[in-house]
């Protein structure tokens, strides 16, 4: 028996690894794509309208709340199903999940048409003469989300089904396209802040085509039938109800900051802020990457009463994460005014320390996803959705008090690292309560081992980089430095002997 659960935990660990990296493949084109188009369309657009197309389109993100509940739920649902080997299940699932999505659609249409376009036409600040332009990229961005949100039920299949290299297949597409339209909003002689909102929408319906095309070929579940089935919707709403109160705190904290930037600086901040979220989005998506490759383990693992493989699962999970950004971020730290000038030329002003508060607030959140996964796992999220949910949504008024108070923008950032901190540790007791969990066993095997490398990676590139000139040069001595302290920190110092042997075997047989 233990021989078999060791066979079984080794494949897992090889379709991890296997799915990681197809997800990176995915990540690295989609970011090189994604700096290289962020710098054309700030430039063509100019930081105004830059900064108004980002804070429009956040009201419509907003509405993501629903979306992102509804997709923690579908992931959570598929990957049991398949961990209790049950078929019939599944298909039945898939269905009832996207008649759900159906229905949600037409709630969000109905809500942005009538509360979100009052709130784009009369609230936000935007300058007279790009009110017309505001409204047509809010339009764009509507239908663009509700594209995007049916995509959702044949996404979380893929992801159960672990079948990460078709994210692979569909960026190169993606990539190509938004090149294409880099290309073409430079040449289309139109108000070009509404002709990117358009070309944004078109990426969005090709997306969403080729997600269900693939979906409906190679998965059986994935072929609709309509079903009415009351106590799996009862179900699925009751456990999706407390996700909508977390998925909706999240907006809050990301774009409801923005909207209150924009009312006390205007739409250059938020420019700011907006380059921020890229790098944020670009540095995070490696670690969520991994999170994407571990959740449907961590699910199918507690489903089959695998608790001692899940619960390890867990705490190396959280702690390899954590090290993926880690990676990525000191060097950052270190050179973000020079890479943020490298990037765009002319970054709109506070960028640098928006962008350096921002990525401390993410890596802080990122330890604590692979225990948002186990709870998912669990089923019982409505004392930790109320608890954590309730402790974010500190994040707003806290920050609205602060600026009221004549505090500088950069100052919401440093609250929503505070509330971050805090939250984290609700985490921790929550799910102790909720099951077996050690506390104890997770500041060991995780929360020690990232802050010993965190402090002992650092203090060389710290050092070096303090007597190092403004360039090139000195751009790329910090990187290499601060990539490679960090690897042989995390190799000697984050790793225990099992997973370092396993980690070196691994590049021995890989030269040879």
């Amino acid at each position: 028996m233990e021989e078999n659960l060791a066979k079984t935990y080794t494949s897992n660990t090889k379709r991890i690894a296997k799915n990681t990296l197809m997800l990176y493949f995915r990540q690295i084109l989609i970011m090189l794509v994604s700096l290289y188009t962020v710098r054309v369309v700030l430039n063509v657009l100019g930081t105004e309208d830059y900064g108004i197309y980002n804070v429009v389109a956040g009201v419509v993100t907003m509405f993501s709340f629903l979306s992102g509940a509804m997709a923690t739920a579908s992931q959570r649902f598929f990957s049991f199903e398949m961990g209790r080997g049950n078929t019939e299940g599944l298909k039945k699932t898939f269905s009832v999940t996207l008649t759900i999505y159906v229905i949600l659609i037409a709630l969000i249409l109905v809500a942005a048409e009538t509360l979100g376009l009052w709130f784009v036409s009369k609230k936000l600040v935007i300058p007279a003469e790009r009110a017309g332009a505001a409204f047509w990229i809010y339009q764009a961005a509507v239908v663009s989300f509700a594209f995007t949100l049916i995509t959702t039920p044949y996404m979380a299949s893929i992801i159960a089904h672990e079948n990460m290299n078709v994210y692979a297949y569909v960026s190169i597409v993606e990539a190509v396209l938004k090149l294409v339209l880099v290309f073409l909003l430079s040449v289309i002689r139109y108000d070009k802040l509404i002709v990117y909102g358009l070309l944004m929408l078109g990426v969005a319906v090709i997306n969403t085509t080729l997600y269900r095309i693939y979906c409906k070929k190679h998965y059986e579940e994935c072929r609709f039938k309509l079903v009415w089935d009351k106590a799996m919707f009862a179900e699925i709403f009751g456990y999706s109800g407390w996700n909508l109160f977390g998925a909706a705190v999240g907006v809050v904290k990301n774009q409801g900051i923005n909207i209150i930037l924009n009312q006390f600086f205007g739409p250059v901040v938020n420019a700011a802020r907006a380059v921020a979220t890229q790098v944020n989005g670009a540095i995070t998506s490696f670690s969520s990457n991994f999170g994407t490759a571990v959740q449907p383990q961590i699910v199918k693992s507690y489903a089959a009463d695998q608790k001692k493989e899940c619960l390890n699962l867990v705490f190396k999970s959280s702690k390899f994460t954590y090290y993926l950004m880690y990676i990525f971020i000191l060097p950052l730290i270190l050179e973000m005014p020079y890479v943020l000038k490298l990037w765009l030329k002319n970054p709109p002003e506070s960028a640098a320390l928006f962008t350096i508060l921002i990525l401390i607030d993410a890596i802080i959140t990122s330890i604590s996803t692979p225990l948002m996964s186990l709870t998912q796992a669990v089923g019982k999220i409505k004392l930790y959705q109320s608890v954590v949910g309730g402790i974010l949504i500190l994040n707003l008024p806290i920050s609205y008090i602060t600026l009221k108070f004549g505090m500088s923008a950069a100052s919401v950032m440093v609250v929503a690292i505070i509330v971050s901190v805090v939250a984290t540790i609700a985490r921790l007791l929550i799910i102790k309560k909720l099951i077996d969990f050690s506390i104890k066993d997770f500041c060991v095997k995780t929360i020690s081992p990232v802050v010993i490398v965190s402090v002992l990676s650092s203090l060389v590139p710290f050092f070096v980089h303090s007597y190092l000139s403004d360039n090139f040069v000195g751009f790329v001595i910090t990187v290499m430095l601060s990539v490679f302290c960090t690897c042989v920190c995390i190799l000697f110092a984050g790793m225990t002997k099992g997973e370092r042997v396993a980690v070196l075997s691994k590049i021995k047989n890989k030269i040879r």
